[in-house]
């Protein structure tokens, strides 16, 4: 299992990382604090930010330039990572950079089609995808309108999905983030699995296919609770992939009439086990769990191999995540109590 010889720098170098990712005692710590600037003070003495908070003025202390910090730091991370990865894991990590690209054209897109009278602020991220990216940063801080940002990703793998839209009568924001999504899922299922062999591929076929049908039920769930979608429609959102989740319970859960229906069918599924394991959670919570428990899982039985890459930049922006939320229910004077769960994904 795995290749010692090649991975035994990175695993090192990953494994002291991972010494400085906070623990649940952290956040119960900064759930009990009764403002955002004493939970900026905490993150002081934090290895793992208190080089970037230390540099902001007091008066700096609100969320979005945190989220500035949060997201640099995991930026340095992800550039440690790739300082000590090899040439087979170094194609690895640039094709799971796609997922912080689909980030900012997200971003971007939300900007100009919304018309927000706010500027482009994304110039902290310039350093890295000046790095790893074929983005250009420049160009999209221009775009002025989703034409020219669409046209300012010429050149890049992104123009030929989003160009699709352009002659579509009502194309709305979802319709751009739903073709960025498939894409990027799409790709990562095909690109990976060519470039990884033996059990890292296996390993990476288990994790990426168990997060896409996790995915998929999450979208339909919500699909049926919260638009009444029709199934049409509700194939047309959901990924084109099949791992355990298969075609006819695919089919089948799309096309119940009823929640109550979709629960039952549920149950004939793989992920059934799992849904019952995990109750009390909301589906995005057993989503993140599910796969927090398969990562750690591929770390613990193989730990020179792309399971430690995978389970660390997990980790690490689900911490930012829960960073971000901890923040701003701090900002609204929540209890710890409703903090916590917040940052659990418990149903209270």
């Amino acid at each position: 299992m795995g290749n010692v010889m090649s991975y035994s720098g990175l695993t090192t170098k990953i494994r002291a990382m991972q010494a400085k990712l906070l623990t649940q005692r952290d956040y119960e710590s900064l759930a009990n604090l009764g403002s955002v600037p004493e939970a900026i003070e905490y993150l002081k003495e934090k290895p793992a930010y208190v080089r970037y908070v230390e540099q902001m003025d007091i008066s700096l202390y609100h969320r979005g330039n945190m989220e500035k910090i949060l997201y640099q730091s995991l930026f340095d991370d992800y550039t440690r990572i790739f300082r000590f990865a090899g040439i087979e894991q170094k194609k690895f990590l640039k094709i799971y950079w796609k997922r912080y690209e689909i980030d900012l054209i997200n971003y971007c897109l939300r900007i100009v089609f919304n018309h927000y009278d706010v500027p482009f602020d994304i110039e902290y991220k310039k350093e890295f995808f000046d790095k790893y990216s074929q983005i250009s940063i420049d160009r999209l801080a221009t775009s002025r309108s989703v034409e020219e940002l669409i046209d300012n990703l010429k050149g890049t793998e992104y123009y030929a999905p989003l160009m699709a839209l352009q002659d579509a009568k009502d194309v709305t924001l979802f319709d751009y983030d739903l073709a960025l999504d498939l894409y990027y899922f799409t790709t990562m299922w095909r690109k990976s699995r060519r470039i990884l062999k033996g059990d890292e591929r296996k390993m990476y076929i288990r994790d990426f296919g168990t997060k896409i049908d996790l995915l998929n039920i999450q979208w339909i769930y919500r699909a049926k609770k919260y638009y009444n979608m029709l199934p049409p429609d509700i194939y047309s959102l959901t990924i084109p992939i099949h791992y355990r989740l298969s075609v006819e319970s695919f089919k089948n859960l799309v096309e119940t009439p009823t929640l109550d229906e979709f629960e039952k069918r549920m149950e004939d599924t793989y992920y059934a086990r799992r849904y019952e394991e995990l109750s009390g959670k909301t589906l995005e919570g057993v989503y993140k769990e599910c796969l927090e428990q398969l990562y750690l899982s591929d770390r613990r039985r193989d730990p020179y191999s792309i399971a430690m890459i995978n389970s660390y930049l997990f980790l690490k922006e689900e911490e930012i995540n829960k960073l971000t939320t901890a923040l701003e229910c701090i900002r609204y004077g929540l209890s710890s109590r409703e903090t916590l769960a917040y940052l659990g994904g418990v149903i209270q």
